[in-house]
């Protein structure tokens, strides 16, 4: 008999305990595989997406909302010589520092969840991306150091966490996800993309809502200054800290979920650290402590039974390295890095192009902010969140 493992709450049902009587592990394995193949879709599905998709939303969110924030902080942080506007090399330099981490939290959290589990590093990077989300938000400049510097700085450490939800999120719905429905909750999950760009662009007309009167100020971003550029000053960090709330409610059943049941099967195979824990956990304590001797029996004893190989990288090599599924890799990573490169350049410099084309103008700077917000949310409302449902 196997030994139960831990986790599990009502996005994430735990299909590895329903079997656990079952001695044989291949038949085992066979039976849980088969119930999250064959499960009928229904809220436990929607749920998971839900879970997973809210880490999406929270992705966008953070990503483009600096776009609406950078004219921002010109107005506060370079006031004087440069009349209110910021540098176009800062500009960028905060724009593109989120998409450097992203490509290192993609790369280290997909390789840790490979080797130590998928259960022990998702929710990790929500800590990660909600704690440089308000730490963005809090900061500023002084003597010693730039603004431009320290938002870099907490951006690139945003974006490992929104690297590594990137990956985690999208094994963990398809490996609970059912045969029939993988593709359909997969897009479902990455849709929430949309509604993050929706979400910045309505905490922005929000805020501009709020601080009117002072806004109203301001003739240009040259002059807002005093009451107005204290309304901008808050308004920035209102629109970034905004950004770890949906993280925060999300949080809960991303660190309760069970391990999945593939990985429990075909890469740990170790029931017995798991029951330890798990009596750990009822206990109250940090972790379990199994009699190693025993460990090691039962997991010799396993791997005598258990047929599937664990894969490894030649394999990968092997099945990739024939061109019918090489051809595949290629064409689908090769349309998503070109869809990218238009994706997060004009999400991120949306602002800069509604102002070229004089949309965003206007005689004081409510009108120009509450433009620009406006104008982002007109172009996801038509374009991106149509894109990702139609699909």
């Amino acid at each position: 008999m196997a030994v139960e493992t831990a986790g599990g709450n009502a996005a994430f049902h735990n299909f590895h305990n329903d079997f656990a009587h079952i001695a044989d592990p291949n038949e085992r394995r066979r039976l849980a595989l088969a119930e999250i193949d064959k499960a009928p879709f229904g809220w436990y599905h929607v749920r998971a997406v839900i879970v997973a998709g809210v880490g999406f939303f929270t992705d966008a969110y953070d990503i483009f909302a600096i776009g609406l924030v950078t004219p921002m902080l010109g107005v506060v942080y370079w006031q004087g010589s440069s009349k209110g506007t910021i540098p176009s090399a800062n500009d960028t330099a905060i724009k593109v520092a989120t998409s450097g981490g992203t490509v290192i939290g993609q790369l280290g959290f997909g390789w840790l969840a490979d080797v130590v589990g998928r259960k022990k590093m998702y929710g990790l990077e929500l800590i990660i991306i909600i704690v440089a989300t308000l730490a963005q938000s809090l900061a500023s400049q002084s003597p010693g150091i730039c603004i431009t510097g320290i938002i870099i700085f907490w951006r690139v450490i945003m974006g490992i966490g929104i690297g590594g939800d990137y990956p985690l999120s999208s094994i963990i719905t398809s490996e609970f996800a059912t045969t029939k429905w993988r593709g359909a909750m997969m897009g479902a999950v990455f849709s929430m993309q949309g509604f993050g760009q929706f979400g910045a662009a309505i905490i922005a007309i929000i805020t501009c809502a709020g601080f009117k009167e002072s806004l109203l100020l301001g003739k240009s971003f040259a002059t807002c200054t005093g009451d107005c550029g204290l309304a901008v000053d808050k308004m920035w960090r209102v629109i970034i800290g905004f950004g770890a709330v949906p993280g925060c409610i999300a949080l809960y059943y991303r660190l309760t979920i069970p391990e999945t049941p593939r990985y429990t099967f075909d890469v740990a195979r170790d029931v017995e650290k798991a029951g330890e824990d798990v009596k750990a956990y009822v206990e109250g304590k940090h972790e379990g402590h199994p009699d190693e001797v025993r460990r090691v029996q039962v997991l010799a004893d396993q791997g005598d039974h258990i047929a599937i190989p664990k894969a490894s990288w030649a394999d990968f090599f092997h099945h990739y390295g024939q061109w019918r599924y090489g051809s595949i890799l290629l064409g689908t990573a090769g349309s998503w890095f070109f869809l990218d490169v238009a994706f997060y350049g004009l999400g991120l410099n949306t602002p800069t192009i509604l102002s070229a084309i004089n949309y965003s103008g206007g005689s004081n700077c409510y009108e120009i902010f509450y433009r620009t917000a406006v104008g982002n949310l007109i172009i996801v409302c038509a374009g991106s969140i149509p894109g990702y449902w139609v699909t």
